[in-house]
């Protein structure tokens, strides 16, 4: 069994290994296609074109969907374009 200090320090451990790991994940790390793909979505949202995930979350509130915090971006465009009709 392992004790309240030795717990403390492997929670302390795993939080340094997350943030080592997220503070990795950068866009030049992605593959060519899925920055080009990134970057066209961007692009399509500056223009007006496409709606932010934001403005999706809003809409689906009002749409009543659940489980909307935990979607994202496509899932929830998909759930709003299905409740509208």
């Amino acid at each position: 069994m392992a004790t309240t200090k030795q717990r403390a320090a492997a929670k302390r451990n795993v939080k340094k290994a997350q943030a080592g790991a997220k503070s990795k994940q950068t866009l030049k790390n992605l593959p060519g296609r899925t920055q080009t793909a990134l970057g066209k979505e961007a692009a399509a949202v500056r223009r007006g074109d496409e709606p932010t995930r934001r403005e999706l979350e809003a809409q689906a509130r009002r749409l009543d969907i659940s489980g909307r915090s935990k979607m994202g971006k496509a899932e929830l465009k998909r759930a709003v374009a299905r409740a509208k009709g």
